[in-house]
């Protein structure tokens, strides 16, 4: 189901956003707002008498569908790697909470999709948002973190992983202006605009080097480093499938803004840094 429940006026109350619906399918929320920028704690850093050795996993890519995961998004994200012949496995709230670092170090790749970020963080323990955060700054493994997951991935008071070191990430300005959903166009420093749905993203401020623009000038897709590990946060949804553009119009085929989600997540499951402005 598609589901966004977004904090408006404080961080201890969240407001249900419903939005109607014209087909069975329907995509994602990602709403957690984080006007909640307080100072956060010191991110992780190695050990200085060196680290356990990583456990490996049987394959490189591990795709969250716990609790607060966007059922269809995380459907979307399997087509996406099963297209580009990446290996994956998937862990819900309990599996993940249930990881230690070293057996997260054995992935090159965590993904987390759209969904509630608010609701992804509190289905998860505070042990395991330091074990995701060790496992990316200490051992090196890469973060694609898509709307929800960009939210998470940042600093936040709903136990966010904060790999960003003490920077939250707001709402596109969409948000204030009373649109939950709708196709924008991105621009990119040396390729033509893609129009992209966004539904209750952020616009990611303050962090890393700016691979794609929303209309505003704001980030909407940013790359960089995080200790030892690579870190690619998206606010809208290139692999958003034919379903979540019901009603809608788009100057971008679907299998061009596809393509390109594609390219994310081989940039972020390889280290490779976009082109950025």
């Amino acid at each position: 189901m598609r589901y966004c429940r977004i904090p408006i006026a404080s961080a201890s109350r969240l407001i249900p956003l419903m939005v109607a619906l014209v087909a069975a399918m329907v995509p994602n929320g990602c709403g957690s707002q984080n006007g909640q920028s307080a100072v956060s704690s010191s991110p992780s850093s190695p050990s200085s008498g060196g680290l356990p050795p990583a456990v490996p996993a049987a394959e490189p890519a591990l795709l969250y569908n716990g609790t607060g995961a966007s059922v269809t998004d995380v459907s979307a994200i399997e087509g996406i790697l099963d297209t580009a012949g990446i290996g994956y496995q998937t862990a819900d709230s309990a599996q993940l909470n249930a990881m230690t670092e070293p057996e997260l170090a054995g992935y090159k790749l965590i993904i987390i999709p759209g969904g509630n970020s608010i609701t992804i963080g509190e289905s998860l323990t505070a042990g395991t948002t330091s074990s995701i955060r060790g496992a990316v700054e200490n051992y090196g493994v890469h973060y694609l973190g898509i709307c929800a997951g960009a939210f998470f991935g940042g600093y936040s008071v709903y136990n966010g992983v904060n790999l960003t070191a003490g920077v939250s990430f707001n709402f596109y300005v969409a948000e204030s202006e009373g649109i939950a959903e709708e196709p924008v166009e991105i621009s990119f420093p040396n390729s033509a605009p893609l129009d992209v749905y966004w539904q209750d993203g952020p616009q990611l401020s303050g962090w890393g080097a700016v691979v794609g623009e929303f209309p505003d000038g704001t980030p909407a897709i940013v790359e960089g480093q995080s200790g030892n590990g690579f870190v690619i946060f998206t606010g809208v949804h290139p692999e958003a499938p034919a379903s979540w553009w019901a009603g809608m119009t788009s100057t971008t085929p679907l299998a061009v803004d596809l393509a390109y989600a594609g390219t994310l997540v081989q940039a972020a499951l390889n280290g490779t840094r976009l082109s950025h402005f």
